[in-house]
């Protein structure tokens, strides 16, 4: 295994074992901007499955309503690699802590548009060309802001408990996803027209905190110690692609199960409920509130238990989950019932995505080496986007033709999918890592700020 693949061995970072002194206001800092930004994000996704059908496009065809608004919801996805290429290659050449600030800028601003674009009935078919371009730019947003976010608060964070840390950011993501669903909960009174254009509008209130607390973040000392040293990578992109081209493939795959399967039985879920007539939205939004108060705490206690029995275990535990629940969550669904609707998004979510992203923070990172970290993760992580994107577009294209039994199977094959690619991707924090770490606290159990220079040959067994 390449040296520069493995962040406990050879070219370990120069920061402490135990963390920097910033360590908890990093992560809590960057948990907020992913917050706001998902908010962001995700509110789109809920908009797609409950107004904008009807908002941006004829609706003289519901069904064709629905897959021009999943159509738009997917162009943000498949733009988010080229930001998450963008976000990257400054992050890795210029630092991770100007993209955390420019990317959640950029998505305030485009966000806010939104709640302000005109209907089609106003503008006929601009409306929904005008929407696709704001989506775009969300998109590139996004897809800039995962990488700069987890890889500060990873690089920031004890060896021993990056797990924890990075599942503690992940987490922010569903704070935003239940923030997002609560406001469009509250705004429902306000008729179609206002209910999906408040919760964008209230997104500038949330822009403002999340630069502030953004712009008092320290630079990343992984960086800053590449910096120092001149070894800043002239094209991470190319190198990465280049030298590690397979761990950016094998994160895709392992990627994809989570976020896709996330797509199917969220996304989709809200516009299925809703055309079938199972549930009102009240009660899917109610749902989905619940299971995103839930995932808060899943998410950061599934990461931390890595730190206790390794990345991969859990991983596999997620997506045979995953694998395994397709059909039993369409036959919850379908019996219509609140209680099982509600079961069936907990299980869904804090179950099987939870325990996939809460993961994916500390292990993606350790896939690659600090010169191109941020573009070796950001890559994978983006680029599975595009699948994800568009799964709501297939599940409805598949249910038209076979009902309910194709979203549920393609569902369980994203599980698939995972399982296996999770076979195949090696375990960086396994029991030989913990040990050398281990050694590692012992032998500087008083150095709060740096490991001395033979720590490397500690720390990979030499």
């Amino acid at each position: 295994m390449p040296a520069q693949n493995i962040p406990y061995g050879a070219d370990a970072p120069q920061a402490s074992v135990k963390g920097t002194p910033a360590k908890r206001r990093v992560a809590l800092g960057s948990s907020i901007g992913a917050t706001i930004e998902t908010y962001d994000f995700i509110g789109f996704g809920t908009a797609a499955a409950l107004y904008f059908n009807d908002a941006f496009f004829p609706s003289t065809d519901p069904l064709s309503g629905t897959l021009l608004s999943f159509a738009t919801l997917g162009v943000g996805f498949a733009v988010r690699p080229i930001g998450g290429i963008i976000g990257g290659h400054l992050g890795d050449r210029i630092g991770r802590k100007p993209v955390l600030v420019g990317s959640l800028l950029l998505m305030g601003i485009s966000t806010v548009l939104i709640g302000a674009l005109p209907t089609y009935q106003q503008v006929g078919a601009w409306a929904g060309v005008l929407l696709v371009l704001v989506r775009v730019v969300q998109g590139l947003a996004f897809g800039a802001e995962w990488g700069g976010a987890i890889l500060m608060t990873f690089e920031h964070a004890p060896w021993r408990k990056r797990g924890l840390y990075t599942g503690i950011t992940q987490a922010g993501f569903p704070v935003g996803l239940l923030l997002a669903n609560t406001a469009f909960l509250l705004s429902v009174p306000l008729g179609d027209q206002w209910a999906w254009r408040v919760p964008f509008l209230c997104s500038a209130l949330l822009i403002v905190v999340g630069i502030v607390i953004r712009l008092k973040v320290e630079e990343s000392p992984e960086f800053e110690a590449l910096k120092s040293q001149g070894e800043v990578s002239r094209n991470p992109l190319m190198e990465v692609l280049r030298t590690d081209w397979r761990n950016v493939l094998r994160a895709f795959c392992l990627r994809t199960t989570e976020t896709a399967g996330y797509a199917l039985s969220v996304t989709f879920v809200l516009s299925y409920l809703a055309s079938e007539e199972l549930a009102d939205r009240s009660v899917t939004l109610l749902a989905l509130m619940l299971a995103a108060g839930l995932g808060i705490a899943a998410t950061t206690l599934w990461g931390a238990l890595t730190d206790r029995v390794g990345r991969r275990p859990v991983y596999m535990f997620g997506t045979a989950i995953t694998l395994a629940w397709g059909v039993p969550l369409f036959l919850l669904l379908n019996t219509g019932s609140a209680g099982a609707i509600v079961l069936a998004f907990i299980l869904s979510y804090a179950v099987c995505q939870n325990s996939l992203a809460g993961v994916q923070g500390a292990w993606f990172s350790e896939l690659f080496n600090a010169r191109t970290r941020t573009s070796g993760a950001s890559l994978a992580y983006q680029l599975s986007a595009v699948v994800s994107g568009f799964t709501p577009l297939i599940a409805t294209a598949l249910f038209s033709r076979t009902g309910w039994v194709g979203p549920a199977l393609l569902f369980s094959a994203y599980g698939l999918l995972g399982l296996i690619a999770t076979a195949l991707t090696r375990e960086t924090w396994g029991p030989a890592e913990r040990e050398r770490v281990a050694a590692l606290e012992q032998a500087f159990p008083d150095s709060p700020d740096d490991v001395p220079a033979h720590r490397s040959q500690l720390i990979s067994g030499a």
